[in-house]
C-alpha cells in the first residue's frame, strides 16, 4: 500500500520542528538547563523577550502601500487607485496591523512567518491569517528556493469543528487535519484519509512563507535567538550568584576557631555568646576587599555582549547616559538600523507577493478591473529625525524635476498618492480663482477711486 504524503509528515522537518519548540520555551523564559538542584536559587531576567520585541517595534514602524500603474494614461492611474483602495479595505477588515505585529513577533522567534490569502465564499471577502510555521510544509523544486511547488498546511481541530465543517465525527476527541495545494490542484485529508480532491481554484498556492534572516542557499529562516542564548543563560546565572552572595552578607555566617562544640549562638543585636578563652569568632563578611565588584563588572561584560550580540545598543532602549546629535545617535544605533533594513527587504517581497494575492482574488471574484501596476511597500523612517530630512529631500527633488509628486508621495508614505494629488489640484485650481477675483476686485476699486469725474458730476458741483 503506498503511503499518503501526510503521513510522510511526522517524518519531515523533524529538526525544524525540534528546533521551533526550543526557542518558543526559551523565550517564554525556560532558559536554565537540567533540573534545579535543591537550595539552588535561579532567577530569569529574560531579555531575550525584550530584545525581540524591540527588533519587531522598530521594523513595523509606519509601513504602508503604494501602487504605481505601468502606463502613464488617465485610465491607468484611475485603476491603480482603486486598487489601492481595495489593499487598505481589505487590511482593514482582517486587522492586518495587529496580525502582522504577532506574526512579526512569531517571525524572530520561530525564524519563519507565514501568510494564508483566501476568498471567503460566506462573507465573499479576502481572509488573511498567519498559520502556525510548526504545521507547514514546503517543496521546492530542485536547488531553486524561489520556487515552491507544493506546501502542506497541517493542524488540529476539535470533534465540534470537525462536525460543524466537514460534517463527520472523528475517531478522538481531535482531528488531523492537512491541506495540500499545489498550483493546480486542492487535496484535503482528515485523519490521513482524503476528503476532498479538486482543481486548485485561485490558480496559486495561497501561502506567503518567509524567512526571519535568509540563511544563504536555505530555504527556512534564522531565528534573532540562538546567538544570545548563551550570553543570555550566562547572566541568569551570574545574577542569581551575585543574589545568592548578598543574601549571605544579609544573613553573616558565624565563624568560630578553636570551639569544639557551639549552641545557642544567635547572630542578633546584642546577643552575647560564651565561648572558651583561647576561641575567637567573628561573622564572615563576603564584601570585604571589593570582591563583589568583580561579580558586578562581569555582570556589566555581559550585558554588553547581549547588546552586541543582538544588535540593539542601549540607546536604543532610551539608555542614553550624555546629549548626543542626531547623525552622533544615528551612528549609535547603526547596528539596529542595518538589521532592522535586512529584514525589511525580505518583508518587502512578502508583503507584496501577499497584496498580489489579494488583487488577483478581487478580480476573480468581484470581477473589479485593476489594470497592469507595479506594487511597492513604503517603509517609515526608523528614526523619528528622519521624517524632517527626508521630506527636504524630496521638495529639492520635485523642484529640481527629478521626481513627481506622486513619486515623492509614494516615498513619504501618503497612502494614496493619485487622489492625494487630485486634492492637491483641486485646492491650487481654488485658490487660483480666488486670487484672479480677489485681484481683479482690487483692480476694479482702484480704477473706480482714480477715475475722472464726469460731466454731469462736474455741472453739479
Amino acid at each position: 500500500m503506498n503511503e499518503t504524503v501526510p503521513s510522510q509528515l511526522n517524518r519531515m522537518d523533524t529538526e525544524r520542528i525540534k528546533g521551533y519548540r526550543a526557542l518558543l520555551d526559551f523565550y517564554s523564559g525556560m532558559q536554565w538547563a537540567g533540573r534545579e538542584r535543591w537550595g539552588e536559587r535561579r532567577l530569569t531576567f529574560n531579555y531575550a523577550k525584550v530584545f525581540i520585541e524591540k527588533i519587531t517595534s522598530y521594523l513595523m514602524t509606519g509601513i504602508s502601500y503604494a501602487v504605481e500603474p505601468m502606463r502613464d494614461s488617465n485610465a491607468a492611474k484611475e485603476k491603480a487607485g482603486k486598487a489601492i483602495e481595495a489593499l487598505y479595505r481589505v487590511h482593514e477588515e482582517n486587522h492586518l496591523e495587529q496580525l502582522d505585529l504577532e506574526t512579526e513577533i512569531d517571525c524572530a522567534v520561530l525564524g519563519d512567518g507565514c501568510y494564508k490569502v483566501i476568498w471567503d465564499a460566506d462573507e465573499k471577502k479576502v481572509r488573511i491569517t498567519a498559520p502556525d510555521v510548526q504545521g507547514i510544509y514546503a517543496w521546492c523544486r530542485g536547488d531553486d528556493i524561489s520556487r515552491v511547488w507544493r506546501v502542506a498546511s497541517r493542524y488540529s481541530l476539535g470533534t465540534e469543528e470537525v462536525e460543524n465543517i466537514y460534517g463527520v465525527k472523528p475517531k478522538n476527541k481531535t482531528a488531523t487535519v492537512v491541506e495540500m495545494w499545489t498550483q493546480s490542484n486542492f487535496e484535503l485529508y482528515l485523519d490521513n484519509v482524503l476528503m476532498e480532491s479538486k482543481p486548485n481554484p485561485y490558480g496559486f498556492i495561497p501561502f506567503v512563507i518567509y524567512p526571519n534572516l535568509r540563511e544563504p542557499k536555505k530555504f527556512w529562516g534564522i531565528s534573532d535567538l540562538p546567538q544570545i542564548m548563551e550570553s543570555q543563560r550566562e547572566l541568569n546565572r551570574a545574577m542569581s550568584q551575585l543574589s545568592r552572595i548578598l543574601e549571605l552578607s544579609g544573613n553573616p555566617i558565624a565563624v568560630l576557631e578553636n570551639v569544639e562544640e557551639s549552641e545557642d549562638i544567635a547572630i542578633k543585636p546584642g546577643a552575647v555568646w560564651n565561648i572558651p578563652e583561647d576561641a575567637k569568632a567573628y561573622l564572615l563578611d563576603l564584601l570585604q576587599g571589593g570582591g563583589i565588584n568583580l561579580h558586578i563588572n562581569y555582570i556589566d561584560l555581559i550585558y554588553r555582549a547581549l547588546h552586541d550580540l543582538s544588535e540593539s545598543p542601549r540607546s536604543a532602549f532610551g539608555g542614553i547616559e550624555r546629549d548626543l546629535s542626531g547623525v552622533a545617535l544615528e551612528i549609535e544605533l547603526q547596528p539596529l538600523l542595518q538589521k532592522v533594513k535586512r529584514k525589511r527587504i525580505i518583508r518587502t517581497a512578502a508583503y507584496n507577493r501577499r497584496n498580489e494575492m489579494i488583487l488577483r482574488l478581487l478580480r476573480k471574484y468581484r470581477g473589479e478591473d485593476f489594470g497592469e501596476n507595479r506594487l511597492r511597500v513604503v517603509w517609515a523612517p526608523v528614526l523619528p529625525k528622519d521624517v524632517d530630512r527626508k521630506v527636504s529631500s524630496e521638495q529639492v527633488m520635485v523642484q529640481t524635476g527629478i521626481h513627481s509628486r506622486r513619486t515623492a508621495m509614494n516615498e513619504l508614505g501618503v497612502i494614496n498618492p493619485n487622489n492625494e494629488f487630485a486634492r492637491w489640484l483641486d485646492e491650487r485650481e481654488s485658490i487660483l480663482k480666488m486670487n484672479k477675483e480677489l485681484n481683479a476686485r482690487s483692480a476694479r476699486n482702484g480704477a473706480r477711486e482714480g477715475a475722472v469725474p464726469s460731466t454731469a458730476e462736474s455741472v453739479e458741483e
